[in-house]
């Protein structure tokens, strides 16, 4: 009687990556992946000790790919603003996986990959290395949070979004004026959280950097 096939790390980690690709963490499984691969949980954990461990390698998997191909071009406000855009991307087409990211936070090759070029571009920037540690931490928090907050959003089904734009409608538009003044007469020109999230994770970046920059001037 022929045994069960051996599943590589690297296919155990693509199955992982499509299997919450149409599902998310919470349902997730190492039994229910061992079921997709034919095989029993056991055999899945000679490769990683526990669920999480799993779930950090394939968010991981998903960085590497962000870097792949990266060459550092341009000032330190340029690579770092490549090198997250590259990150949002890549999420961005595995939204479900960006929850993982953020909850589940790698130190994988991936990971480090993009903390190196970070901290390379910190450098660059005329920081004194005192408080590099810091404003990578501050940039880190930043980027994380805007990527899982627009997956979180890509992730809502049509009828979940019209749901959410008619209760939005009627909370704003329809707020008491007595109440909720301000909400009120800004009511028509305000949007959903879901709405312009591009421009908003580009001034938001920038807005960081520029407050670094401003610092090195206020040093010269």
């Amino acid at each position: 009687m022929a045994g069960r096939r051996r599943w590589s790390t690297d296919e155990i980690l693509d199955a992982a990556a499509e299997l919450l690709r149409t599902g998310d963490a919470e349902s997730f499984s190492v039994r229910k992946l061992a079921g997709v691969l034919g095989t029993d949980s056991s055999s899945l954990y000679r490769h990683f000790r526990s669920k999480t461990e799993l779930l950090r390698a394939v968010a991981d998997r998903i960085i590497q790919s962000a870097m792949d191909g990266y060459r550092p071009e341009g000032d330190w406000k340029q690579r770092i603003t490549a090198v997250a855009r590259r990150v949002r991307d890549a999420f961005g087409r595995h939204p479900q996986l960006a929850a993982v990211w953020g909850r589940y936070a790698s130190s994988g090759t991936g990971s480090r990959l993009v903390m190196e070029e970070v901290l390379q571009a910190l450098r660059a920037s005329g920081l004194p290395d005192a408080e590099i540690p810091a404003r990578y931490h501050r940039l880190a928090v930043l980027i994380s949070a805007l990527i899982a907050a627009e997956a979180g959003v890509r992730t809502v089904t049509p009828a979940e979004h019209e749901q959410g734009m008619e209760l939005f409608r009627v909370a704003v538009l329809g707020a008491d004026p007595e109440r909720f003044p301000a909400l009120s007469h800004f009511a028509r020109d305000l949007r959903p959280l879901g709405e312009d999230r591009d421009p908003a994770f580009e001034e938001l970046l920038e807005a960081q950097l520029a407050e670094i920059e401003a610092r090195l001037s206020g040093r010269r």
